[in-house]
């Protein structure tokens, strides 16, 4: 470890003179287990000073430790989709903005494609250049729309989506009220969906695994209320 003494200036003779009592003065050996009454009183404030220099201070120390460069290291651009501005192609904020042939017709389109997605989120005609041939460029203000358009899309397919999966309803039995609901879980082997009940309290009544197909309705939710939460047959029907 180094240590860098502050710079000071000393006139030439006083360069001189000091050097000369260095040669001049004998050398002093510490020793090894020196009692504090070896040392002469008062100390010298400025070999004080000069070991106040000299000590490193924990800051330092703590600085001198290994750093984990592997987890210190911040995230390269690489590690996310490059920055494209091109006339048929335009890549930034988590979007691809790709110009396409229009497969319908002599025209062109424009796709939007989100990052991590491997279907496009919106695909729309794209305006021709003003050579009546080839596409109008891309640029920064078409980007900008494309990315509402496209965001607002993907806004509602998956509120059309949540509204498929999930539903509903709160019935009025003889003796009490209750909220019904009816989650199904899409998945691609073994697909299913839950229907639960629960009182005006939010305490959980019944629960029960049915088929995907079941059908959650007013008739069907009272029917299942009032009889008891009993179990839904496996046609996916109350069968009440």
């Amino acid at each position: 470890m180094q240590f860098a003494l502050p710079f000071q200036e000393f006139p030439i003779d006083g360069v001189s003179s000091l050097c000369a009592a260095q040669e001049t003065a004998p050398i002093r050996r510490k020793p090894r287990r020196a009692s504090a009454t070896l040392f002469d009183y008062p100390p010298d404030p400025d070999l004080i000073n000069m070991t106040e220099l000299l000590t490193p201070s924990p800051d330092i120390i703590g600085a001198t430790e290994p750093v984990d460069t592997v987890d210190a290291m911040p995230a390269t651009e690489s590690e996310h989709t490059p920055v494209i501005h091109e006339a048929r192609l335009w890549q930034d904020d988590g979007w691809t903005a790709r110009v396409i042939k229009n497969e319908d017709d002599e025209g062109w389109a424009v796709e939007m494609c989100k990052d991590g997605e491997s279907e496009p989120a919106l695909v729309g005609p794209w305006t021709m250049g003003r050579d009546k041939k080839n596409p109008k460029p891309l640029d920064a203000a078409a980007f900008t729309t494309l990315v509402k358009t496209a965001s607002e899309v993907l806004r509602r397919h998956e509120q059309q989506l949540h509204a498929m999966l999930h539903k509903s309803m709160t019935v009025n039995t003889r003796t009490a009220t209750i909220h019904v609901s009816l989650d199904i879980v899409p998945d691609e082997d073994d697909p299913y969906a839950i229907l639960t009940a629960v009182d005006a309290d939010g305490d959980e009544l019944a629960q029960q695994r049915v088929l995907p197909s079941f059908k959650l309705t007013m008739a069907s939710a009272t029917a299942w209320a009032e009889g008891g939460f009993r179990a839904v047959g496996q046609s996916g029907k109350s069968g009440y």
